[in-house]
């Protein structure tokens, strides 16, 4: 059988664009066990809490959770465990050096497959103000008024 081409997304975290700017988005591999692996071809993962620390040298997401495997025996996985992220060296000191100004904070965008391989999407982001999000809500309906109005002009 040939290998999967392509990406694949599994899951995405929408709460994390709506309550963060993104400033910078880096693609890291994930250390998974394997039947975290099957429970995710199964299409199976939640990003909502999950965050990123830097601590050793090493970049670590926290709070993602990977159900447990239906078929898995006694060597399942715990579906909240930390799990380590490879990156190179120049982008976890990049990565460390900016989380730690006032208001940064590393998060998970996507999890997703990239030509079989597991891979997450995580971004250097600023969390907004509560005006912020009402603001970028404000301007998504603008535009979308904006494209109805062009739409039914073109229509008649």
């Amino acid at each position: 059988m040939a290998r999967p081409t392509g990406r694949s997304l599994i899951a995405s975290n929408r709460k994390a664009r709506h309550d963060y700017v993104i400033e910078d988005v880096f693609e890291a591999g994930i250390v998974l066990m394997g039947t975290e692996v099957k429970a995710l071809r199964d299409g199976r993962a939640n990003l909502t809490d999950s965050w990123c620390e830097i601590e050793g040298g090493e970049a670590w997401l926290h709070g993602m959770q990977i159900p447990v495997y239906g078929m898995g025996s006694w060597t399942n996985h715990a579906p909240r465990r930390k799990r380590k992220l490879l990156l190179h060296r120049e982008e976890i000191a990049r990565l460390s050096q900016r989380s730690q100004d006032k208001g940064q904070t590393i998060v998970p965008l996507a999890l997703y497959f990239l030509d079989g391989k597991a891979k997450v999407e995580i971004a250097l982001a600023r969390g907004k103000k509560e005006w912020d999000k009402r603001q970028t809500l404000r301007e998504r309906q603008d535009t979308l008024e904006a494209q109805r109005a062009i739409s039914e002009r073109r229509d008649r």
